[in-house]
């Protein structure tokens, strides 16, 4: 399935068209209308005009080609991790981040009617945040592309059985009945976004201002690298607020690191780190440094 369910083509369609007459003023987006990401933007940047893209390639591709000035992807929620691999998906693109919002996440169960249900569409990411609820009610999940799309898809079914996890907007969108609200199983549910764009942010012009720097590294294949190279972080006082291992290739010989600091270039303590960090690795992409949405610690 490359495509959107039916109820929501229409909705889609008028957005890309609206985008389509202005682009610097677009946001891509990964889902249909009424998705998390779709009310992430609105937060973010209500000015802006939303641009739904079927999936997270077609939203970087959107900003890529000009489609859109920027986009907004979800990369990783504090009950569930990681949303979408921004590690893989970022550093060839082109695009650096340029800024950060936090967004609570509140689900509903909507479907045709009152149940009972046997199974909920929702993205992978939602069915995990609402594990606990689902189980307990004997409810089996299915995946879909996106919230919205998965609301959708149920409208579109028209199977009184069938339920979906989603944003309350999703059901008025989409002709749904809400059964339950806020059926994730944490109340502080939320997830981070990262905006996209072509162009960094200059790190002059944060000076001054809380600023996350965003990098990728690789370390050599050599004893005690990672450790080496944490070290200038350590010394120069910089706080790293998150550091994830992965691989890229089949070698298997020496990780990659996505991580974020405290600060951005131009401040000493910054720079000095980062030239420790480099003298110790084979790789080091800084992906931008933005002002920070939500104080760490």
């Amino acid at each position: 399935m490359l495509s959107f369910p039916a109820p929501a083509l229409a909705m889609v369609e008028q957005m890309r068209q609206t985008a389509k007459g202005d682009p610097s003023r677009a946001i891509a987006l990964q889902g249909a209308p009424g998705a998390n990401s779709h009310r992430a933007a609105q937060e973010f940047a209500p000015e802006l005009l939303p641009l739904p893209c079927f999936s997270f390639e077609d939203a970087i591709e959107a900003v890529q080609t000009g489609a859109a000035g920027s986009a907004i992807i979800p990369i990783e929620n504090s009950q569930h991790g990681r949303v979408a691999d921004i590690h893989f998906l970022l550093p060839g693109s082109g695009l650096r981040i340029v800024g950060e919002h936090f967004m609570r996440i509140e689900h509903a169960l909507m479907g045709l009617g009152q149940g009972p249900f046997e199974a909920a569409y929702s993205h992978p990411q939602a069915l995990g945040q609402s594990r606990d609820f689902l189980r307990q009610r004997g409810i089996v999940p299915l995946s879909f592309a996106d919230t919205a799309g998965a609301a959708a898809h149920v409208a579109e079914q028209g199977d009184p059985k069938l339920a979906a996890i989603a944003p309350p907007l999703a059901a008025e969108l989409y002709g749904l009945d809400i059964i339950e609200n806020n059926v994730e199983d944490a109340s502080d549910n939320t997830t981070r976004f990262v905006i996209l764009a072509k162009d960094e942010v200059d790190p002059a012009t944060l000076e001054g201002e809380p600023a996350i720097t965003t990098f990728v590294f690789t370390v050599k294949n050599v004893p005690a690298a990672l450790y080496k190279a944490m070290g200038g972080f350590a010394t120069n006082g910089v706080n790293m607020t998150k550091l994830e291992s992965y691989q890229e290739g089949a070698s298997f010989s020496a990780s990659t690191f996505y991580a974020d600091i405290v600060g951005a270039p131009g401040d000493p303590a910054v720079d000095r780190a980062l030239e420790e960090l480099e003298f110790h690795c084979a790789q080091l992409r800084v992906l931008g440094s933005y002002r920070m949405a939500r104080e760490r610690g």
